[in-house]
């Protein structure tokens, strides 16, 4: 790792320098890994509130933290399985899971780009509407792994760890997540069939 461009230097060692008093460190942290993890957190429960709750306290966690992390588990692995920790806590605390919002907040979802027609904004909220209602349609284990899979990146064997689940049925959740997502993206009138 060269020191010339912060970009290369990894997790572990930025994790390393804000132990060390190093803020900006932090601050990349973060940037690297608040949309991946909140989105992971948002599509789990369902609830851009929770989810919010849930990803601050994930960050604080990890800041209240003394340990650098396990030697052989990866930050975003790390920090992904606090998040999910953070989650399972705040569903045993409030007694339930959180149900299915019907409407979502614009803001957590848009990306402002400024070129966007009104048609274009509409028909991608519409398919972002299409692919939650999938999500949502998935049984959590399932969901859980996916969303692990596609907004932190993980391996299948890093979802293993967090998930505390063997490889091959995280291999196979995933699956199954994936042959259920293609069918119910690929016909919007299948969602209601299924039903």
């Amino acid at each position: 790792m060269t020191q010339s461009g912060d970009a290369q230097i990894d997790d572990s060692e930025l994790l390393r320098r804000y132990r060390l008093g190093d803020e900006d460190a932090f601050g990349q942290l973060y940037q690297r890994h608040r949309l991946g993890l909140l989105r992971f957190l948002h599509g789990l429960c369902n609830d851009p509130i929770v989810a919010e709750e849930v990803f601050q306290e994930t960050w604080l966690s990890l800041i209240r933290s003394q340990s650098l992390q396990r030697e052989a588990v990866q930050f975003k692995t790390w920090l992904y399985q606090i998040g999910r920790n953070r989650l399972i806590d705040y569903w045993r605390k409030n007694g339930t899971r959180a149900s299915r919002e019907d409407q979502y907040d614009d803001q957590l979802h848009a990306q402002p780009t400024g070129e966007a027609t009104p048609e274009q904004q509409l028909s991608l909220s519409q398919d972002r509407q299409r692919l939650d209602a999938a999500l949502a349609d998935l049984p959590l284990d399932q969901r859980e792994v996916f969303l692990l899979r596609t907004h932190a990146d993980l391996e299948l064997h890093e979802i293993a760890d967090i998930t505390q689940t063997p490889a091959e049925t995280v291999k196979s959740r995933l699956r199954y997540a994936l042959q259920k997502l293609r069918r119910l993206l690929a016909d919007p009138a299948a969602e209601e069939v299924n039903v």
